[in-house]
């Protein structure tokens, strides 16, 4: 019930490092086989957003991924301001306060009752707006941003959208071209399938040739494999945001893991999240729990918060129970997958409520 923090291992993913494993010990380097497979990686992740290929980087993980993009942005002109929502996980909003030095203008959209209301982001998007930075899902209790309305409104003041889809993709759909997104990052250890270490990032194709990061590294060359120490020249495609040696055993488990969820289908996903939830939240209230956040399930992720005293304590005590949740703060997340069962959250839910009740 964790997959907020970490999806469980699979047949298919365990095959998949296996499959590593083995092209390691016959051959010992295969670059062969392996950038065929990043290959595969990179085009089950634009399945998943309705991108192509050429449009996703490679990285280790989303706090890379920010990074690298922040090193691409100017922040010397008119337009210096990121606006960023206090729901964001935190080392998104930690690159872009690295970024001040630089000359950016970091400007806060507030959390309210769990949620960013869409009107804050009104009250900093104008013309010296460069970018706008929101999570699609908040980390914390699962509340949903319009997406949409942000990119609208980003757009209309000719300022760029970036989103973190770590707390959906795999469990919310997403259609980075229907949403008119810009950039895109998300890793693959939640609802994925995957494991930590590999992430991803869609950058808009119309972006691509104006970016040139400094965070960079071989694999952001047009021929990695040219091996010209004196030469710093860029591929046409999102690629130029690779860095170093792509981290080849995660992505053989990502490209597994999202085979999945690609051939499930995430409206399917999404629907059946969408049964859980309201069995999550009824059947909390039912049993004297409080829920954190949003109670009206189209409004929020795969994943249901309820306050507890000490969410550390309540954690390692649902786990000696075989439970497993998820501690963030003041609350113990549940986010049950496509796999779990009613049967799963009701046991869930009477363990939480039996140790809330002794703790």
């Amino acid at each position: 019930m964790n997959n907020c923090s970490q999806a469980p291992q699979t047949i298919a993913t365990r095959a998949a490092a296996d499959l590593y494993l083995e092209s390691w010990n016959e051959s010992g380097m295969d670059w062969d086989e392996w950038i065929i497979q990043v290959g595969f990686a990179k085009e089950q992740f634009a399945t998943l957003i309705g991108a192509s290929t050429d449009e996703i980087a490679l990285f280790s993980s989303v706090s890379e991924a920010t990074s690298a993009l922040a090193s691409a942005l100017d922040f010397t002109g008119k337009r210096r301001k990121i606006v960023v929502s206090e729901a964001e996980f935190p080392t998104v909003g930690q690159v872009w306060l690295a970024q001040e030095r630089r000359g950016a203008q970091v400007q806060w959209a507030a959390v309210r009752d769990g949620a960013v209301d869409p009107c804050e982001y009104d009250l900093h998007v104008d013309r010296e707006t460069l970018l706008v930075s929101a999570c699609h899902g908040y980390y914390l209790d699962g509340a949903l941003q319009d997406i949409a309305r942000l990119a609208e409104q980003a757009h209309v003041h000719d300022a760029l959208i970036f989103v973190d889809a770590y707390q959906t993709l795999g469990a919310v759909p997403i259609d980075v071209k229907a949403l008119d997104l810009d950039f895109l990052v998300s890793g693959n250890l939640k609802y994925l399938m995957g494991i930590p270490g590999v992430a991803f990032m869609y950058v808009r194709r119309e972006l691509i040739e104006s970016l040139h990061p400094t965070v960079t590294g071989w694999f952001g060359r047009e021929n990695p494999f040219a091996f010209q120490v004196n030469t710093l020249d860029w591929p046409g495609t999102a690629s130029r945001f690779d860095t170093g040696t792509p981290p080849i055993i995660n992505l053989y488990v990502a490209r597994a893991g999202m085979e999945i969820i690609n051939q499930i289908g995430v409206d399917k996903i999404r629907a059946w999240h969408e049964v859980l939830a309201h069995r999550l939240i009824d059947g909390g209230v039912e049993r004297g729990l409080t829920v954190f956040g949003p109670t009206d399930v189209a409004h929020k992720t795969a994943s249901t918060a309820f306050v507890v005293d000490d969410s550390r304590e309540v954690e390692a005590a649902m786990r000696a129970r075989g439970v497993l949740p998820s501690a963030r703060g003041p609350v113990i997340r549940l986010a049950p997958h496509y796999y779990s069962t009613l049967e799963d959250v009701d046991t869930a839910l009477d363990v939480l409520a039996s140790v809330t009740r002794t703790a």
